[in-house]
């Protein structure tokens, strides 16, 4: 079964509980091939007017009572033989697709290379339209001089000059403006039933007109041919003296039609412009749920999917940094997002912040694994968001704590300062979080932080199939030595001399006796944090 999706307005899903999405198509999309049959008439009908008025002003004039005779026996023998054959042409491609046409409306299971040959003789159809009405039309210039050099009277070469003017300004009218009028109604009422999950211009063996040919194709149709005709209706002999005046309606209809070619090439070109232009705005203020709908066989068809794989590639971006940083910590991800793939490190003035749990062997013994669980979410989950709100990123969990960077990234300034105010306001808030961890089973949870200022390495470490972005060296191991001071020495944060001698006068410290730490040879300077 097809997966719809639309590019038309009109066009909406109904979903019910399986997979399958029942589509409401417009009246219009349901009897789009018979409106895009209809759509050159307008063009075709307003050209014969034109050839008829022509031939009666000038040419008409200008024949013997046998040539016009057979003038009028000519044409009404080339209506009944050539219209009817043009007519079959037109039809023949339109109920070959309306099987297919059907099926897509009713959402009946198509084989893929039937619906590959219905695309490309949807994208081509504007391309058959022409040939048919250019053939049809064209054809007139042979035939009717042709029919008139039959009679045995001289025929004036004024009369052939006029009937050449007629039929090429008047196919002029009506092929070009078909071909746009045609391609207007393939791709609103068409392109969402053929294409309801391909590409226009990706369809193999498509020949749609691009941005250039078709501003050529425009220029001919409202520039080129209104001038041509206006000169040969000047300069060729003037039967009924009425050329002036002739001319002037010429002009007339070649304005109205200039006007007409150029809303239907604004609809054209000036609307995919438009779409990804305000598509475009959407995304550069953040709103990566922008998409330009609108189906198109053209250049515009894949600048179009272009612009939206662009934007879906930064959608899933997002969404991957959003993910990932659940899991690393929003800076971290930010950080190697930026870095890249490839193994490094730099050297960098953190602030190290190790948090531990106390009493949490004692507690995990007396209660079940996924009690145990729910009260380290409770704390994690507002320490997570203090450490954030100061600046800094929760590099890694350990068990029953965590270790916390500041300074990394776009907030570095003063990180010791923010890291000990981060450790207060945790330490405030699991003391008035009490009811919460009593609901959690843990109502005397308590914690132990340590902070260490100095350089440290930082980056991404580990082998090319698994890295990690952390920090790595003796500022790091000092931070979870002085964190393992604070049980012994009854304090609940406890920060280094090289912390201390960048915290502001307002920070409360206390001096304790210098300590003897693992990996260091002298005693540690160490201060506890009044909170």
């Amino acid at each position: 079964m097809l997966k719809r999706h639309s590019s038309d307005p009109s066009t909406t899903l109904d979903h019910d509980d399986g997979d399958a999405a029942t589509t409401r198509w417009s009246f219009l999309q349901r009897y789009g091939l018979v409106v895009v049959g209809l759509s050159p008439l307008v063009a075709n009908a307003i050209g014969s007017v034109f050839n008829i008025a022509y031939n009666h002003v000038q040419v008409e004039p200008l024949l013997s009572v046998a040539q016009m005779a057979r003038f009028q026996e000519c044409w009404q023998w080339f209506n009944l033989i050539i219209y009817p054959m043009a007519v079959v042409c037109f039809v023949t491609p339109l109920v070959w697709l309306r099987p297919v046409h059907n099926a897509l409306i009713a959402g009946d299971p198509l084989d893929a290379e039937v619906l590959q040959k219905a695309q490309k003789r949807i994208v081509n159809l504007p391309w058959w339209f022409l040939l048919v009405a250019a053939t049809g039309w064209l054809s007139c210039i042979p035939v009717f001089p042709a029919a008139l050099y039959a009679v045995p009277e001289p025929l004036s070469g004024d009369v052939v000059a006029h009937l050449i003017t007629s039929f090429l300004t008047a196919s002029l009218i009506a092929v070009t403006h078909s071909f746009f009028a045609v391609e207007l109604a393939i791709q609103k009422f068409l392109f969402p039933v053929f294409f309801q999950q391909h590409n226009p211009a990706a369809v193999p063996g498509g020949m749609p007109l691009n941005i250039t040919a078709r501003g050529v194709l425009w220029i001919f149709s409202a520039v080129v041919s209104p001038v041509v005709s206006l000169v040969l209706i000047l300069l060729l002999p003037d039967a009924a003296h009425r050329a002036p005046w002739f001319a002037v309606a010429v002009g007339l209809v070649a304005i109205v039609f200039g006007l007409m070619s150029s809303i239907m090439l604004s609809k054209l070109v000036a609307t995919p412009i438009h779409e990804l232009n305000v598509a475009s705005m959407r995304v550069a203020r953040g709103d990566l749920t922008a998409r330009v709908h609108l189906l198109r066989a053209d250049d515009f068809g894949m600048l179009i999917e272009r612009f939206n794989n662009m934007v879906q590639g930064l959608r899933e971006r997002e969404q991957l940094q959003q993910t990932f940083g659940r899991h690393v910590g929003e800076e971290a991800a930010r950080q190697i997002m930026s870095q890249g793939d490839h193994l490094s490190g730099r050297e960098e003035s953190v602030s190290v912040m190790f948090v531990d749990v106390r009493n949490f062997t004692r507690f995990s013994s007396h209660h079940s694994p996924e009690q145990v669980v729910t009260a380290l979410n409770v704390f994690f989950r507002e320490a997570v968001e203090i450490v954030e709100s100061h600046g800094g990123m929760v590099n890694k969990f350990l068990g029953d704590g965590f270790m916390a960077l500041f300074g990394i990234g776009k907030d570095s300034d003063h990180h010791a300062q923010r890291a000990v105010e981060a450790g207060m306001a945790m330490l405030r808030w699991v003391a008035q979080s009490r009811p919460l961890f009593e609901q959690a089973g843990w109502p005397d949870l308590e914690i132990g932080i340590g902070i260490n200022t100095g350089t440290a390495v930082v980056g991404s470490i580990g082998s090319p199939k698994r890295q990690e972005y952390t920090a790595i060296g003796d500022t790091v191991n000092v931070a979870a030595r002085v964190e393992s001071l604070t049980k012994d020495l009854g304090c609940s944060l406890i920060v280094t001399q090289r912390t201390a001698d960048q915290l502001s006068a307002k920070t409360t410290l206390r001096e304790l006796p210098p300590q003897r730490v693992k990996g260091k040879a002298d005693p540690l300077q160490v201060f506890a944090v009044d909170y």
